[in-house]
């Protein structure tokens, strides 16, 4: 049962990434056909974006009151009810509105799973469920990409409806689960006899340790919206790269996320999710390196997929880390503070980043870019030294051992 239940979380993962992705990819028509200036999708986004924050500083108050599965199912439901809003969507008000509901359920999915699988599974679960993640926004623009060759972006909406549509009916239709694998785990002795516990977000922020791991989250989030929204500005601005080749290397980053992340939960049976950090931290930095060098143009190819294959693994390692580091109790509560600021990254860092590379020149994308990867790095590390983490015992044991 508990495989079962794990394959269908994997299924509502997919339908996170589904809307992730699918206005960019038709933003272009949609934009056009209802007469609306370019920058209006970013406040679309925002709008998206502001939901899920407020939604993940939400989620423990409501995931304890009413259940992974029961939140799960809802959220999926309305989102699929607000693509459905998109596609018939009449104006720009209309859209906003419902961005609103589109954000409010992806946080609640994202946050509450998340914290299931952190508790339930191991880490090689947890890595392959943001491969599913990766799943999702992949098959969004396919679907507008078909819709917009043989119709209209309204058509696209609705095929990605009906797909959600059906994750939603999945979640549904799979409620009693829930119930029947939680006396599983009690059976197992899982639950260790820890109720979940509600803390304010106010209140946690004021732990160190908790402000560290939001730092984390947010610089490394802010790695990867600024690779996706700017590095075709750095690559054509200043590596003089063809407008044309420079947006395919847009997919040559997230190829590097996806592999990053499949190659983690491989190596999730032999290293722990301490190591598996550290390690992708270590190739994220020295990606940087690749680019921030005078090597050929060639090389910055690389450099992305380099710093997309490393920075990938911290994401999910680090929520599964979180019932070890902040307790069983407390996991929903932090993973809800963490995704919030997750998301403030994605919102806030790459737009800053692209006022200061229009008024300095986007040779600045690997500066920042080594400047946000120094950041996660350090702040993992006095995280870990304040969780009982010695350097040097570590390094004294792991000698030992090969002796």
């Amino acid at each position: 049962m508990t495989i079962v239940l794990l394959v269908v979380i994997y299924v509502a993962f997919v339908g996170l990434g589904i809307p992730d992705s699918l206005l960019g990819a038709a933003w272009p028509a949609m934009h056009a056909d209802l007469g609306l200036p370019v920058s209006m999708g970013s406040v679309i986004t925002m709008i998206v974006s502001c939901g899920t924050i407020v939604s993940s500083l939400a989620s423990a108050a409501v995931i304890n009151r009413f259940g992974t599965g029961r939140v799960t199912a809802f959220s999926t439901t309305l989102t699929a009810l607000a693509l459905l809003g998109f596609a018939l969507a009449p104006n720009i008000a209309w859209l906003c509105a419902l961005a609103v509901p589109l954000g409010l359920g992806a946080g609640s999915i994202d946050t509450a799973l998340n914290n299931y699988v952190a508790l339930h599974y191991k880490a090689t679960h947890m890595n392959f469920l943001h491969c599913a993640y990766g799943v999702g926004v992949t098959i969004s623009p396919f679907i507008m990409s078909v819709a917009l060759s043989a119709g209209t972006w309204r058509e696209g909406y609705l095929g990605a409806t009906a797909c959600q549509a059906a994750i939603a009916l999945l979640t549904i239709a799979i409620l009693p689960l829930w119930d029947k694998v939680a006396r599983v785990h009690e059976r197992q002795g899982d639950e260790q006899d820890v109720e979940p516990r509600t803390e304010s977000p106010l209140r946690l922020v004021r732990r160190r340790d908790v402000r560290l791991a939001c730092l984390v989250f947010l610089a490394s989030v802010a790695i990867e919206g600024i690779c996706n929204t700017w590095c075709t500005s750095y690559l054509v601005g200043t590596r003089g790269m063809g407008a044309g080749e420079a947006a395919g290397m847009v997919t040559v980053y997230y190829v590097g996320v996806t592999a990053g992340r499949f190659l983690s939960g491989v190596l999730a049976n032999r290293l722990s999710s301490k190591q598996l950090v550290g390690l992708g931290q270590a190739i994220t930095l020295a990606a940087v390196l690749v680019l921030l060098a005078p090597l050929p143009t060639s090389a910055a190819p690389v450099g992305l997929f380099l710093v997309g294959f490393g920075n990938s693994p911290l994401y999910p390692n680090m929520l599964h880390l979180t019932p070890r580091l902040f307790g069983r109790e407390l996991s929903q509560s932090v993973i809800g503070v963490q995704m919030a600021a997750s998301y403030v990254g994605s919102l806030a860092i790459a737009p800053l980043f692209g006022v200061v590379g229009q008024a300095f020149g986007f040779w600045l994308f690997p500066v920042a870019l080594l400047v946000l990867g120094l950041v996660v790095t350090g702040a993992f590390l006095v995280l870990m030294v304040l969780k009982g983490w010695r350097p040097r015992e570590y390094a004294r044991r792991a000698l030992g051992s090969r002796r």
